[in-house]
């Protein structure tokens, strides 16, 4: 059975120092869902995948900012990232795909922390994140 199908986006331009590889996806309800990204940074960057709703503003998903080599990080709502140092990617996943998720998604990539010490995630995005 064909289940009607979803919309997820990226953005379509590419900074310096990371790169979204899908500008659309269409998955269907329930399905996996992948979305990629890439990072040039000569050090291992803090790296950020950021979600955009229709009419809202940005949402943190997850966050990496130090670890092995090669790690699943886990977001909220069911997503998650896998960092692959070697591999210089991010990607950001979802097992099952609902049509809620539809929105923009947004990685990006930071060699400082995003905000202050008394700050919650994403309240002051650093200057020389790279989103798109």
């Amino acid at each position: 059975m064909l289940l009607p199908g979803f919309s997820f986006c990226t953005g379509d331009t590419s900074a310096q120092s990371v790169t979204q590889l899908d500008g659309h996806v269409t998955v269907s309800e329930k399905a996996h869902l992948e979305l990629r990204c890439n990072y040039s940074y000569g050090a291992t960057p803090n790296l950020f995948w950021y979600v955009q709703y229709p009419n809202q503003g940005l949402q943190l998903l997850l966050k990496y900012f130090s670890g092995p080599p090669n790690v699943l990080v886990q977001g909220i709502k069911g997503f998650q990232a896998e960092f692959r140092k070697n591999e210089t990617s991010f990607h950001l996943r979802k097992h099952s795909a609902h049509w809620s998720d539809s929105a923009k998604y947004f990685c990006a990539a930071s060699d400082t922390v995003p905000w202050t010490a008394g700050g919650g995630a994403g309240d002051n995005l650093d200057a020389r994140f790279y989103l798109f």
